[in-house]
């Protein structure tokens, strides 16, 4: 598991999908804002083709027609169409906590329609 703290900014999440993904899952920490998509489906296409499992996000996503016809595990608080900043503003690879959850780097994630499980 990779993690990133943003906050209506996607340029880090953009850049680490981007990149080799090697079956991890990304946790994003956008602090539950739904006032702008911090993924959209260009952006999930890359996670695609980068070797992504999966992403988490505590906040917004966009484009969810075209995400959930990829094979990509996608978990989100809700849609939001306004697109974020993309300044790279935020902390990648940091333990984060949101949900009564802790997610810490390199942990394993599970995820299905009933929940998300974490474990070191």
């Amino acid at each position: 598991m990779r993690t990133i703290r943003c906050h209506r900014d996607n340029g880090l999440v953009k850049q680490t999908l981007n990149s080799p993904g090697h079956g991890a899952v990304l946790v994003v920490d956008g602090g539950g804002s739904l006032e702008s998509a911090l993924m959209g489906d260009l952006i999930a296409a890359a996670a695609v083709r980068n070797g992504w499992a999966g992403v988490v996000i505590h906040g917004a996503i966009r484009d969810r027609a075209v995400v959930r016809t990829l094979d990509l595990g996608v978990k989100a608080l809700g849609s939001n169409p306004r697109t974020s900043a993309k300044d790279g503003a935020g902390e990648v690879d940091v333990p984060l906590e949101f949900g009564g959850v802790t997610f810490t780097p390199g942990a394993t994630l599970w995820a299905d329609e009933d929940g998300i499980l974490v474990t070191p």
